[in-house]
């Protein structure tokens, strides 16, 4: 809760900063964010990290039912019925739980600690409140990093919902995501829970569904706050076996990457930007390749640039504001 202003203070600086965060830097943040969250899709696909404990990692069970999720996903999403292909995602993963069911991979028994019955009603400040400054600062980096991955979430949403990627507008409502972003971080700590971050997958699931109204939105959170009073909700998706997530999250996080190509592909390719792609492309997918490259810095540098998409931006944006070449003209 502390280090939630950190996040409020930066989104109210991006009016300022129309110069330094283009469209060209923007995309390669959200094309990081799509390449980075790919791997965590494919590592869902395989069993998650309990699987590669016991083993099983890449069983053919579990690369079946990722694959029947992806397939299921797909198939919807080109019904001609509008229902069905808004709801893709929800029936995707509706077909690959009902086949791990059938599989055995549903482990029942660690529900039967749970209450399934009741509600839960949720308890500000139940665990008092500490202040430490080692996590105020290592929180403030976090909420650093989470501001610029906001930022091209906010970036492709704004483009795949028809908006513009440039201008007032836009930077409106990047300040206003990033803003909302450390308020409700803040009001997750006051309700004891992790600080959130703008979700890179909704901006998939409004390219499949075709689905980009706020209003919508609306419905969708007092639905979530009224399923979070029922503790039975949050045991059927604390059950949902990784791979059947992973098939839909992969497909998801693809069209992260493919809208971050977009944006970046529809600005001018010149020498500058060619540049600014290379060194950006480069150090954020080798951190997020090579973590161990990190392995011997002091802990202050791992906790900023551990993230690839922390270092890819940081560098767009440096890159983007000291890199000057002289474009040649021809006659």
């Amino acid at each position: 809760m502390a280090a939630a202003p950190v996040e409020m203070i930066i989104s109210r600086t991006f009016r300022y900063m129309r110069s330094v965060i283009t469209p060209l830097v923007s995309g390669i943040v959200v094309l990081l964010i799509g390449l980075s969250l790919i791997k965590v899709g494919i590592v869902s696909c395989g069993g998650g990290f309990a699987a590669m404990d016991n083993g099983t990692f890449g069983s053919v069970e579990n690369i079946g039912v990722a694959a029947a999720v992806l397939l299921s996903v797909l198939f919807f999403n080109r019904c001609r019925n509008k229902y069905l292909r808004m709801s893709s995602i929800v029936l995707g993963l509706c077909v690959g739980y009902a086949l791990s069911f059938a599989l055995g991979m549903v482990d029942l028994s660690a529900a039967s600690s749970q209450s399934l019955l009741g509600f839960n009603i949720p308890v500000p400040f139940k665990y008092g409140l500490d202040f430490n400054i080692s996590s105020f600062i290592a929180i403030g980096l976090v909420y650093l990093i989470t501001a610029i991955e906001a930022t091209g979430d906010v970036t492709a949403n704004s483009m795949i919902s028809g908006k513009s990627i440039e201008g007032a507008g836009y930077l409106k409502r990047v300040s206003g995501g990033v803003l909302a972003d450390g308020v409700n971080s803040f009001l997750s700590g006051a309700f004891n829970s992790f600080p959130n971050s703008i979700f890179a997958q909704n901006n998939g699931i409004i390219q499949l569904t075709g689905v980009a109204s706020r209003y919508a939105g609306y419905y969708i959170v007092g639905m979530l706050i009224l399923l979070g009073l029922f503790p039975i909700v949050g045991v059927v998706f604390s059950l949902m076996p990784d791979p059947v997530l992973g098939g839909a999250t992969l497909l998801m996080f693809g069209t992260v990457a493919a809208a971050g190509i977009r944006i970046i592909a529809a600005q001018e390719i010149n020498r500058k930007a060619t540049l600014v792609l290379a060194v950006s492309l480069s150090l954020g997918l080798g951190v997020e390749l090579m973590p161990d490259i990190l392995k011997t810095a002091p802990e202050a540098i791992k906790g900023i640039f551990s993230s690839g998409i922390m270092t890819g931006g940081l560098t767009a944006i440096l890159a983007n504001v000291l890199i000057r070449v002289k474009e040649d003209k021809t006659e």
